[in-house]
Parts: C-alpha cells; structure tokens; sequence
C-alpha cells in the first residue's frame, strides 16, 4: 500500500445541504450521493481522496418525471418529494444508485460502470422507504421502511421481489411519539450483518444513530445504541448515513446534522471497533484523516464565480422549460413563458446551495425587457422566502422587496432610462436567536435600506434554504431578464461587510 498523507479539516465536510449521505470506497477514491428531491439535475455525486474534502463528478439523472407537477403546473409540485435517501454501492464492477420518490411511488434504479456517467435507468417494483442495497453471495437484498424495517430479497436482475425469496422484518423500534427506526443502511463486515438506522430520543425530538447486529440474515438482529451527540450545536443530534473504510484499515462513518435553515449537512466522525461492534468518537470541530492522493487539488463545492452552466453548482427548481432560459457561462437570460403569482410556483428557477455559517451573494440584473407585470431577482427560496427583485409597473420599473408573498414593498422606483440594479442577499444561519437573511439593492447610484427576514427549514420543501435567480410573470407571457456578474462567498458569521 502507497503511504497516506495525514489531512485535516472541518469535521462538517461540505458545510452545505447534502442530506442523507451514503458513501462507498472503490479503489482509492470515496463517492457520496445524498438527496437532491426537487432539484435537477439530480442525484449529485461526489468524489473524495481524503473523506475530509470533496468535489463534484456527475449527476446521475437529468430528471425523473415529466408530468405537472414537476412542470409547476395546476397549482401543483413536488416540493418535499422527489428523490429521497439514495443507496450507493458498487458490486463486480458497477455502480449502484437505488431511491423512491414519494410524488410517483416508484423505485428507481440507475446503474453505470463509469461514476461519470452515463448511467441507466430503470424501476424496482415495489416502493421501499430509505432503502439500502446489499450484494451478497450471489444473491441481492434490499432493507427499506420506516419504524418496521424489512428485508427483501430482490431478483437478481433487481426488477422486483424474488417469488419465494426471503422477506422479513429485521427491526422494529416500536411505538413513540417521536421518528422512529429509519434511513437504513446496511452492510456485512467480517461474517456480522450491521444495519445501522436513525431514529429520535423518545423523550424529545433529536437525532439518535443505532446499529443492529446479526450473524445470518435469518438471525436475530440485536440493537445497540451508537451515538447521542450534537457537537454542541442547537440540541441537533448527528445520525443517518454509511460507515466506510480507508486504505490504512481506520473505519469511518458519515452522518448528518439538522444545521438549521442551511439543511442537513454530513459529518464526519472517526470509528472503531470493539468486541464486533462499531464505536464511534464523540463529535469533534476538526478531523484528521488519510489523503489517498497527496497533493490532490479539489475543484471548489462553493465557488466565489461559477459558470451558470456549471450543473455541479447549479440546479433547476423542479423540470426546467427550456425556452424559458438561455444559458451560457457568464449570462442568464430568463424568458416568462408561464404566469405565475408565486414565487414557489415559478418555473426556472436557477439555485445554489448556500454553505454554513454564512452565505454572501450579489447579481447584476437588467430588466429593460420586462414585461408589465413582471418581477426578477434574487430569491432565497424555502416555503417562507423573500426575493429582492426589480418589477415592471406600467413604465414605472421599480426595486421591491417581497417577504412570504406579503404585498411587495417599493424600495426604490428607478428613473426613466435606468434599467439595471445590483442585488445584495446576505444568508447568516448561526445568528442568535434565529438564522436571517438580509436583502438591499444598489441602482442609480442609491443603496435601499436593508430588509430582513427568518430563515427556516421547513419540511413542506425538506431543503435548505438556496439563493434563487428568478422571473415571476403575473400577467403576460415574452419578458425576460438577464443576470450577470453573480458572486458568491462563503465566510465567517463575525466577518465584516463588504
């Protein structure tokens, strides 16, 4: 084995919302896949040398459904569903992404022998909540549900259950008022089976991680708690995600935490083993691993300038319509091709994910060719949003402020012949008492005052919140908008303004 490289870094590993993680180890390189629901393209992979740092290498699918709710149409969407708590796995020289979505009630299969794609689709029968896939002696399994968790075994080309095949339940975590046994992930290491699942204290709300441990598939699965920590954050427990090895034999597991209005982030936390059980270290700020390629400089998750047809940074709010955008690397141009009177119920609606503590962005717009009726801006889309946008009136165009869908306010009514503003959306998600965002624009040669609103995470959308570049049409279809000179940065919550 080539020497490894001690590496140090945040313990939180993206600082971003990448819920549900699982992880696999192929070779020397590590891959993620986590949630990505409404969002396309979907199903964002990831690639590590180190377990500490990632990047970007494919989205496994462009879309899932094409149908109206994911058109945004008939007052209907997906928010909140989509694609959830995808299994990864790689088995005699393939990879594996295995999810439901609960809009369709279907389970997706997408498989290649390349990460980077391009990878193939197909449909599991049945629909199995949180699923986990399991590869063994010849024989496929998949571990699904929610508070009874159940073994199924699969055909072997995994179309749909085997006809007599083994299906059971394997765990059952009982009643409570709280989240019971969920986000299975399940494995076998050294001749044990360990299915390690989330489930809540059952005094309160807090994440709590537990393993169950059998030495058959037919046996007994006995549970034991595993962990019980927040790293002192917000009473947030740290659990849901895989257990992965390294090269030098350290064992490691990649669990997420409810970081407040910014989502769920993975976290990483080192692993031992005793008497066959895994024990995890107690959660800490910093973690050091092992690089398996010293040296190996990561392409940015969060870059200050990205192409707006970068697909690893960027990502639609439900199905795209393709006549409503034109994109290249340096300009958006978004054209109104449906009327919408929500923000949520916009259609191309181009996002990124904002990172913890701190999130800073800026645009430049031009909105010379909005129509009457319309508004464009900056968003910071969740179930409660605000935007900061500019609205055509008449021929009156005007900086306004929009909070939740209140009536919007007029910040700043531009003169005749002035059509460009610079849009400011400053995202604190460690402020006492509640995360914030703050809005302000600057156009003519004025700054408006500043408004302000909570940020939360809210489980109707089940996302973290993500600055927005939009056009809402109200009346009429044919306005457009053009966005330049988007930045972002990701800073400190005590660093100063700009």
């Amino acid at each position: 084995m080539k020497e490894l490289l001690p590496v140090t870094g945040d313990a939180r590993v993206t600082a971003s919302d990448f819920p549900d993680p699982d992880v696999i180890r192929v070779g020397d390189t590590w891959y993620m896949i986590s949630t990505t629901m409404y969002f396309l393209p979907g199903g964002v992979l990831l690639r590590s040398y180190d377990l500490i740092h990632w990047e970007f290498c494919a989205n496994v699918f462009d879309a899932l459904e094409d149908n109206p709710a994911w058109r945004l149409e008939e007052g209907r969407n997906v928010y909140g569903a989509g694609m959830w708590a995808a299994s990864l796995r790689w088995h005699e020289g393939e990879f594996y992404v295995c999810f439901c979505a609960n809009d369709a009630h279907k389970t997706y299969l997408f498989r290649a022998r390349n990460p980077e794609g391009p990878w193939s689709r197909s449909e599991i029968e049945g629909f199995y909540h949180d699923s986990s896939l399991l590869f063994d002696g010849g024989r496929v399994f998949i571990v699904h549900g929610n508070t009874k968790i159940r073994l199924t075994e699969l055909l072997e080309d995994l179309s749909g259950p085997k006809p007599g095949g083994l299906d059971r339940v394997i765990a059952d975590s009982g009643a409570s008022g709280y989240l019971g046994y969920e986000g299975s992930h399940i494995y076998k290491i050294n001749g044990y089976y360990y299915l390690f699942v989330i489930h809540s204290r059952k005094d309160r709300w807090r994440r709590v991680e537990s393993c169950l441990r059998a030495d058959s598939l037919t046996g007994e699965f006995t549970p034991r708690v595993l962990y019980d920590d927040d790293m002192g954050y917000r009473d947030a427990g740290i659990a849901q995600g895989p257990v992965v090895d390294a090269p030098d034999g350290r064992w490691w597991a990649l669990w997420m935490q409810d970081m407040g209005a910014v989502g769920r982030c993975p976290v990483l936390i080192p692993l031992r083993w005793e008497d066959g059980w895994p024990v995890p270290e107690p959660a800490r700020a910093t973690v050091t691993a092992a690089s398996t390629r010293p040296g190996y400089v990561y392409a940015p998750l969060a870059p200050e300038r990205a192409a707006f047809t970068d697909s690893g940074v960027w990502a639609w709010n439900h199905l795209p319509d393709p006549a409503g955008a034109a994109v290249t690397a340096d300009t958006l141009t978004l054209t109104a091709c449906h009327v919408s009177r929500s923000l949520p119920q916009t259609r191309n609606i181009l996002c990124r994910r904002a990172v913890f503590p701190r999130t800073r962005v800026s645009v430049r717009l031009e909105g010379a060719a909005l129509s009457d009726g319309d508004t464009a801006g900056l968003c910071c889309l969740q179930e409660h949003w605000c935007y900061i946008g500019l609205r055509r009136a008449g021929k009156a165009l005007c900086v306004v402020y929009d909070r939740g869908g209140e009536a919007a306010e007029v910040l700043l009514t531009l003169p005749a012949g002035v059509t460009e503003a610079v849009l400011h959306m400053d995202m604190r998600f460690n402020a006492d008492p509640e995360d914030t965002v703050y809005c302000c624009a600057q156009a003519n040669g004025q700054t408006t005052e500043t408004r302000q609103m909570p940020m939360t995470f809210s489980l109707k959308h089940f996302t973290g919140n993500r600055p927005g570049l939009f056009l809402m049409a109200e009346q009429d279809t044919g306005g457009k908008a053009v966005f330049t000179d988007f930045i972002f940065n990701a800073c400190d919550s005590d660093e100063e303004d700009a």
